[in-house]
């Protein structure tokens, strides 16, 4: 299993734009990361902490439906949040002009 995450792992990594992937557990503990240790923690804090909320909205909303993927764009970055059921991945990228992480990177494979 390690094996099949690490490799997962260095493919999206090896994306072009993608800065970082940080896969943590659901209270926002890293598991593993290809970036630096500073902003793995604190990415995996607050988007975590994110995930969390969005999920809760979402459950709000319609009881009978839940969270599949987040996407929060601002000028200079792109983070996908892919909460599962045991884990989060988090995926971050550099925007450049029309750059869409969804079509360049394949997280659910």
């Amino acid at each position: 299993m390690a094996k099949v995450v690490k490799e997962t792992l260095k493919r999206i990594q090896d994306k072009e734009n993608v800065e970082g992937v940080i896969m943590t557990n659901n209270e926002g503990i890293p598991l593993q990361s290809t970036m630096n240790n500073q902003d793995t923690v604190q990415y995996g804090g607050l988007v975590s902490h994110l995930s969390t909320k969005t999920a809760s909205v979402v459950r709000d909303i319609d009881c009978t439906d839940q969270l599949t993927w987040v996407r929060v764009k601002s000028v200079k970055q792109e983070i996908v949040v892919v909460p599962e059921e045991t884990f989060v991945m988090i995926v971050i990228q550099k925007v450049t002009g029309d750059t869409d992480l969804e079509d360049e990177v394949d997280i659910k494979s």
